[in-house]
């Protein structure tokens, strides 16, 4: 169980530590199948009127998925991440955005930024 991380396009190399500013640029999807035909988009920061999403990572202000996840890349980096229930919003599902109980997850992730929190 966890996240496994799917490089669709490589990065610079440099990677975020805890407690950095992460801004990604983001689309979220429900995976109710294996194939990726079998995915529903439930947000993006791409879709109109979203911003890119900044968050301190590896410190618990996202899913357990995305902090592990986002960890392991690198600055540029577009990646998947495949978020198994248990990362993601677990027995309680999220609700307000159509996610039920017990729900894997996939993530598209573009790396924008890191940032030192001393930094903003």
């Amino acid at each position: 169980m966890g996240v496994q991380v799917k490089t669709l396009s490589k990065g610079n190399g440099t990677r975020p530590l805890k407690d950095q500013l992460v801004t990604v640029h983001c689309t979220g999807m429900v995976a109710e199948g294996l194939s990726s035909k079998d995915r529903r988009k439930f947000w993006s920061t791409k879709d109109p009127g979203q911003e890119a999403f900044t968050f301190v990572c590896g410190v618990g202000d996202v899913i357990r998925g995305w902090d592990e996840g986002v960890m392991q890349m690198s600055l540029g980096e577009r990646a998947e991440l495949h978020i198994t229930s248990d990362y993601g919003y677990g027995v309680l599902g999220f609700p307000a955005w159509g996610i039920p109980p017990n729900t894997p997850l996939v993530f598209d992730i573009e790396l924008l930024k890191i940032t030192a929190k001393d930094d903003e």
